[in-house]
């Protein structure tokens, strides 16, 4: 008799312990009021070009600020132009079970290869700013139609040179969108009535103090006699300002971002005599909508269209304040 009621006393204990450690069963819907959320939050994997461009710090600012509207997580990484470096960030990612991936592509051949390995494990891949051709997995692009913006850039070359006078670039030739620019910009100074002298000043690989390098080098060679350089991104621009000024010249930049640094030296008694056109970009609205079209894309397994294309606009002294 005590032996059964040992055993008895034991299995009720244990009982008793199970049911207060317990919590509800998965299946069971919560209980009305108890705070949990309807359905559960989508994570969402962001890898922009680098953060030493304000450019791409505004990309992450439309982000950011795209989670609070539409209600998700954002995990957003510094790609530092670099596609080995972006290739980690993906599988990482990948790794972390988010639920999506959105990267500004600057490298297609480097990091093409992780975006269709991410593609294969189920987790849907997204482009902004560049993105690449190479691969069919991308599900939707948001850019600035860049052939356009370097078109802007010629007619600019135009109106502030004058006829037989040389003109320049200073280009990078890694990313898409920057080789979009110059095919551009290039389309309308080869075929102007003007008859340029063009010269290619290099490629500035997204270094400010290169594009410096670039532009002191080109003004010696030339007796600082260049008219127009049109620079394919601010830190470009913001360089060859630098060597310009440096050498007495009076070349006239035009930049290519919308960033407020350039802004800023369009608006300057100083910087303005040089830096005097912008083609600009909206970043913000980059980041909103590629944001936007990964939700769409989880919600509704489609997208409204597979690539989006921002048009940019020109910046003088005139609207520069605006």
């Amino acid at each position: 008799m005590k032996k059964f009621l040992s055993v008895l006393l034991s299995a009720t204990l244990v009982l008793s312990l199970a049911a207060c450690g317990s919590s509800k069963p998965a299946s069971e819907p919560a209980a009305e009021g108890d705070g949990a959320a309807a359905e559960e939050e989508l994570t969402l994997g962001f890898i922009v070009g680098s953060r030493e461009h304000v450019f791409y710090n505004l990309i992450e600012e439309g982000i950011m600020n795209a989670s609070k509207e539409l209600g998700f997580k954002a995990i957003v990484l510094d790609g530092e132009l670099d596609s080995n470096v972006t290739s980690d960030h993906i599988n990482n990612l990948v790794a972390q079970g988010v639920d999506a991936i959105a990267l500004s592509c600057n490298d297609p051949g480097g990091t093409t290869p992780a975006m269709e390995a991410a593609d294969k494990e189920g987790i849907p891949v997204f482009t902004f700013d560049c993105t690449s051709e190479v691969t069919d997995v991308v599900k939707c692009f948001v850019g600035t139609d860049n052939v356009e913006g370097g078109r802007l850039g010629g007619q600019e070359t135009e109106r502030l040179a004058e006829a037989g006078q040389t003109v320049g670039i200073i280009n990078f030739d890694e990313p898409q969108s920057c080789i979009d620019r110059r095919t551009g910009w290039e389309e309308v100074v080869k075929a102007s009535d003007k008859q340029f002298n063009i010269i290619d000043i290099g490629n500035y690989e997204g270094d400010a103090a290169k594009a410096e390098q670039l532009m002191s080098d080109a003004l010696s060679k030339n007796n600082n006699d260049i008219s127009v350089v049109f620079a394919v991104g601010d830190p470009a621009a913001t360089g060859a300002l630098a060597a310009i000024k440096a050498a007495g010249a009076s070349t006239k930049v035009i930049g290519f971002d919308g960033n407020p640094e350039a802004k800023a030296a369009i608006l300057d008694a100083e910087n303005g005599k040089y830096w005097v056109s912008e083609i600009s970009q909206n970043p913000q609205e980059i980041g909103k909508q590629i944001s936007q079209n990964m939700v769409d894309y989880l919600k509704n397994g489609s997208v409204a269209e597979a690539k989006i294309m921002i048009a940019p606009y020109i910046i003088t002294a005139e609207n520069a304040a605006e």
